[in-house]
C-alpha cells in the first residue's frame, strides 16, 4: 500500500540542517497495522506526516498503492488526502461549533457526497464507534474519548486506503485509550491499512509491526506477530 524511498525532512537552523528524517526506506503492505514508536524527538511523527502528505518532503519518494505523490501537483495531494486518507490526531481536530454527525459528514461533503449519502455513511461510521446516541451533541458536549471516537468515525466514513493515527491516545486515560485501541484492532482486522506514531510500548505490541526511530532513522523494524 506504501513504498518510501530515501525519505528525508531537512529543516534549516541558521547555517546549519538539522534532519528530523534522514535516508527513511520502507514498505507498508496492504492491510499492515503498523506502529511507530520512538522517544520524543526521535522523527515519528515528522515521519506520519510525510507519509500522511500532511508535509512535503526534502528528498525521496512516497508511492501511495501505486501512486508517486512525491511527484504530483498540491491540487492532487489535496484530492488523495481528502478521498484516499484518513487522519486521527491527539487533539481530536473536530471543529466545535459542529455536533458529531456533522463533523464527520464534513469530509464527505467536500468530496460532493449528497446531504443523504453523506448523513447515511456518517451514522454507520458513528454507530459502529458506538457513537449513534451521541450523533447531535457537540464536542463539549462528549468526553475526550467520545470526541476521540468522533474522529475515528470521520476518518473511516469514506473508507480510506490508510488511516494515519498521531499519539491517539495521548490525551486519554488507560481505559479509554484501550477502547480506541480496540476499535483500530477491529478495524484492521477487516482490512484497513493503519499506521499509528504511539509513545505507548503496550499499544505499539498490539499492531502487526512496530518500527522505532530515534535521531530521525529506523534503529529497530519487527514484526510482532
Amino acid at each position: 500500500m506504501i513504498k518510501i524511498n530515501n525519505l528525508t525532512k531537512r529543516f534549516k537552523s541558521g547555517d546549519h540542517d538539522i534532519y528530523a528524517v534522514r535516508d527513511v526506506s520502507f514498505t507498508v503492505p496492504e492491510g499492515q497495522f503498523l506502529a511507530v514508536t520512538g522517544k520524543s524527538g526521535s522523527g515519528k511523527s515528522t515521519l506520519l506526516y510525510q507519509l500522511g502528505l500532511l508535509d512535503t518532503p526534502t528528498e525521496g519518494t512516497i508511492i501511495i498503492d501505486g501512486v508517486d505523490v512525491s511527484s504530483v501537483s498540491d491540487d492532487d495531494r489535496t484530492m488523495i488526502r481528502l478521498n484516499d486518507l484518513g487522519y486521527i490526531f491527539q487533539d481530536y481536530a473536530i471543529l466545535p461549533s459542529l455536533t458529531a454527525l456533522e463533523n464527520t459528514m464534513l469530509p464527505l461533503l467536500m468530496q460532493g457526497c449528497s446531504q443523504q449519502e453523506a448523513e447515511e455513511k456518517s451514522k454507520k461510521a458513528l454507530a459502529r464507534l458506538g457513537l449513534l446516541d451521541r450523533m447531535n451533541n457537540l464536542p463539549s458536549q462528549l468526553s475526550g474519548g467520545q470526541q476521540q471516537r468522533v474522529a475515528i468515525a470521520r476518518a473511516i466514513a469514506h473508507a480510506p486506503k490508510v488511516i494515519f493515527a498521531d499519539e491517539p491516545t495521548a490525551n486519554l486515560d488507560s481505559e479509554t485509550s484501550a477502547s480506541v485501541i480496540q476499535s483500530f484492532l477491529e478495524l484492521n482486522k477487516e482490512g484497513q491499512t493503519i499506521i499509528m506514531v504511539t509513545h505507548e510500548p503496550e499499544y505499539a505490541l498490539l499492531a502487526h509491526r512496530t518500527i522505532v526511530m530515534a535521531d530521525g532513522v529506523i534503529v529497530n523494524d519487527h514484526l510482532n506477530k
